[in-house]
């Protein structure tokens, strides 16, 4: 929300400073995010007069002018605009200052072989219009020598203050003064009551056609005004619109939006020449399209809340009008609208529409339903005052509605919630000053908020109110009292077990990501999401409709994005939730990770040394294993399954269980199909980890570890090779090894797969290398050969294997 210093002290008396004011802004919870002063970039630009005006040597639509810049001797200015004669005052920029609207620093330029020391400036130039004719031309009174920006009036700064969305009573500068007002900084000035003289006929009518949708409409007020002449609206206006950031159009609307920022109160005006019959606030038809004052259109349909005639869709109710029966200079009949609609269905066809407009920004957060009519006379007389023309009588279609909210309010809850000690006549004047109406004697009011006020619904929303307008720094601060030290972890298990995740994947060179928890439905689908229960009713946008089944597609997404950018290798986990069902169980914290291009462990890209290989499945894995590992799970007791879902590469992914149903993470490439689907180059691997499915920690009753044993005798490696059929899982055969004398192996490791000459079709040779520490004496021939045979014994029995020849 922005506006002037000077546009604020139009609604509020006040001898405050400007630091004083941005200051008692943010105490109250306006808070100040920008202060500009026009006088910045304009501070340097002076009024001039032309002394002589020449006709160019070189060229005839050229003039070479001798300017008096009030510095002493006139500089030769060359200039071009046909306005340029002897006697002209107008605004001179010398070399050096730096003009905002050609975004260019002048210098000392030649011009046809003429040398120019500066130049005589356009509004345009300036960026104060769109006026390019030619230049400023100012009155025979203009102070030459003095800074354009002070006689002009521009040295106006700009406040804009963070509004947050509980707040549209704010929405408009006199509702910012008035809590201005309320906190003791000035008196508010009250607004003079609008009187105007009906005397033209309407001719016009309207009718809400919503069915049992009332409150989609619930109020529809307007009048019609003949005879106007439409033109510029006048200078203070246009300046007040062009310092917050708006074009002036014309009188007509430049008052909608001049009335949107300085009362909150956004209107329309239609074209009443343009528009055929009556008009008709009713929902859209499947079809129909409407082309907005943006020049753009929009294809509306049932959902959407439109103002209709004979002609078709003629405005987006309470986002935008239509081209058609907009206003421009041959306007002389205008119809002049204010009416009241429905938030969620404005958010709604604004965020569907992608449409961002002043209008819907306070329509979608509520405007004050009381000054529904007032708004409409006030945009009555200033159209009059500007444009003259005669008014009817204004009509209102529907029915106000009324509030009935009252709390009753105990005064003691602003002791008891703010700590504040005030007493009862200091809290109620608080209360009255911004527009709450407080009736009672005793310890308990009853308080009615104003309509300008829809977020007030209870106690402690009155408590706020006065605690802004006291100042939170009057809340007193209390020491807590001294508890007893805690003596229990304060971490649970699964806040635990994400930290320890989170450093593993961290020390294996991956970056953790944040991303959003609401994705694509498309992609909530491939992910085995898209339930309709998992489907927000109110989403940011149409990219963020469903909640994430998964980590990976906003991973996936982040390693694109980077790709895009030039950084094709990238390493990236989350750790957070993901959403399988509304259920109370339904909501999982997962650990997920992807690699891409070539970022594996051992490094990413190209080098003198030996480039980098892609990334593959056993990257994935190792990840997996290292992310189950850092949460308390032995890899030694992890099963491999091929069950991965199906947006993994089938045969080049796979499932980490502890037994076959409780599955811990999947891992793996990332199916073809399913890149394609997020229009997502590979290649990619990933993984994915439950972190509450390992098992529950044992109790232990110290938190040390046992001390560690470093082993006095040789370690014995004996390799095997075992032919065994080609479907048998390498997993399989090594848990089979690792398992036929567990005190005396301690590792195995497959350095070797085999298939061709001498090992028959449809089988292949699995090579092992399996290491074996004594503990206790120096393994005899006899002791080796005996844990070769269970070796062989238990590969047996588990694969079918036997040992190669």
């Amino acid at each position: 929300m922005k506006f002037t210093l000077s546009w604020l002290k139009d609604h509020l008396e006040t001898d405050a400073s400007l630091e004083e004011i941005l200051e008692r802004l943010t105490m109250i919870g306006l808070e100040v995010e920008e202060v500009t002063n026009p006088a910045d970039r304009l501070g340097t630009f002076r009024i001039a007069r032309v002394l002589e005006a020449e006709q160019h040597p070189n060229a005839d639509r050229l003039r070479v002018l001798k300017v008096d810049t009030g510095d002493g001797e006139p500089v030769q200015v060359v200039c071009g605009a046909p306005n340029a004669r002897a006697g002209l005052r107008g605004v001179f920029a010398k070399p050096g200052d730096y003009v905002p609207g050609l975004d260019v620093t002048l210098s000392v330029g030649k011009i046809r072989d003429v040398e120019s020391f500066g130049m005589m400036a356009s509004e345009r130039e300036l960026e104060l219009s769109d006026e390019h004719d030619g230049i400023i031309d100012l009155p025979e009174d203009a102070p030459v020598g003095v800074r354009y920006v002070e006689y002009a009036g521009l040295d106006d700064p700009v406040i804009e203050i963070g509004l947050t969305p509980n707040r549209p009573d704010c929405a408009g500068v006199y509702g910012i003064a008035r809590d201005l007002a309320a906190s003791g900084l000035g008196a508010l000035k009250n607004p003079q009551k609008t009187h105007l003289n009906a005397s033209a006929d309407a001719n016009v009518s309207v009718r809400i056609e919503l069915g049992n949708n009332i409150e989609d409409c619930p109020a529809f007020g307007y009048r019609v005004v003949r005879g106007v002449k439409n033109g510029p609206s006048p200078k203070w206006l246009q300046k007040r619109l062009i310092a917050i950031g708006l074009r002036p159009i014309n009188a007509l609307v430049d008052i909608t939006n001049y009335l949107t920022f300085d009362q909150g109160r956004p209107l329309h005006v239609f074209d009443a020449d343009k528009v055929s019959g009556d008009l008709v606030v009713r929902y859209g038809k499947k079809g129909e399209e409407l082309i907005g004052l943006d020049g753009k259109t929009y294809q509306v349909d049932e959902t959407d809340v439109v103002i209709a005639d004979d002609n078709g869709v003629e405005s987006l109710g309470g986002i935008m009008g239509g081209e058609v029966s907009g206003c421009d200079e041959n306007t002389t009949n205008v119809i002049i609208e204010a009416a009241l609609w429905n938030p969620l269905t404005i958010a709604r066809t604004g965020r569907k529409l992608g449409i961002s407009t002043d209008a819907r920004y306070r329509f979608e957060r509520g405007v004050d339903p009381a000054y529904t009519m007032e708004g409409l006379d006030l945009a009555t007389k200033l159209a009059i005052d500007f444009c003259g023309g005669q008014p009817s009588e204004a009509k209102l279609t529907g029915e106000i509605p009324q509030s009935h909210r009252v709390i009753d309010f105990p005064y003691s809850e602003v002791k008891r919630l703010a700590g504040l000690d005030l007493s009862h006549a200091e809290i109620k004047a608080v209360l009255t000053m911004l527009g709450f109406w407080v009736t009672g004697n005793s310890d308990v009011v009853k308080v009615a908020p104003p309509t300008w006020r829809p977020d007030v619904h209870g106690k402690s929303d009155l408590v706020e109110e006065v605690m802004r307008m006291v100042g939170v720094d009057k809340v007193p601060s209390t020491t807590l009292p001294r508890m007893e030290p805690v003596s229990q972890k304060v971490l649970t298990t699964s806040q635990v077990r994400r930290a320890h995740a989170r450093r593993a994947l961290a020390a294996r060179g991956m970056d953790e990501a944040v991303t959003w928890s609401f994705i694509p439905a498309a992609h909530a689908e491939i992910f085995g999401g898209g339930q309709a229960e998992l489907k927000l009713a109110n989403p940011i946008s149409s990219d963020m409709s469903d909640m994430r089944p998964s980590l990976l597609p906003g991973l996936l997404a982040a390693a694109q994005r980077n790709a895009d950018r030039g950084f094709p290798d990238v390493a990236l986990f989350e750790v957070g939730q993901v959403f399988f069902g509304d259920g109370e169980q339904d909501q999982k914290v997962m650990v997920a990770g992807i690699r891409r291009g070539t970022a594996s462990f051992d490094g990413a890209g190209r080098h003198w040394s030996g480039n980098s290989d892609a990334v593959h499945v056993f990257d994935a894995k190792a990840d997996a294993e290292a992310a189950l590992t850092a949460i308390g799970v032995a890899p030694d007791k992890l099963m491999v399954f091929t069950d991965a879902p199906s947006y993994y590469h089938p045969g080049r992914s796979g499932a980490l269980k502890m037994g076959p149903k409780n599955t811990l993470a999947y891992f793996g490439e990332i199916h073809p199909q399913t890149l394609e689907d997020l229009d997502i180059e590979g290649p990619l691997v990933a993984f994915e980890m439950f972190v509450d499915a390992a098992p529950q920690p044992k109790k232990k009753p110290t938190k040390s570890k046992g001390a560690f044993v470093a082993p006095d005798l040789m370690p014995v490696r004996r390799d095997y090779a075992f032919v065994v059929d080609k479907d048998v899982p390498v997993e399989k055969l090594m848990r089979a090894a690792r398992g036929a004398d567990k005190a005396l192996i301690v590792d195995v490791n497959l350095f070797d797969i085999y298939e061709g000459q001498g090992v028959p079709e449809g089988q292949r040779s699995l090579a092992i290398d399996v290491m074996l520490q004594p503990t206790k004496k120096t393994l005899t021939d006899e002791d080796i050969e005996a844990v070769s045979a269970k070796i062989v014994k238990a590969v047996e029995k588990a694969t079918g294997g036997v040992l190669r020849g």
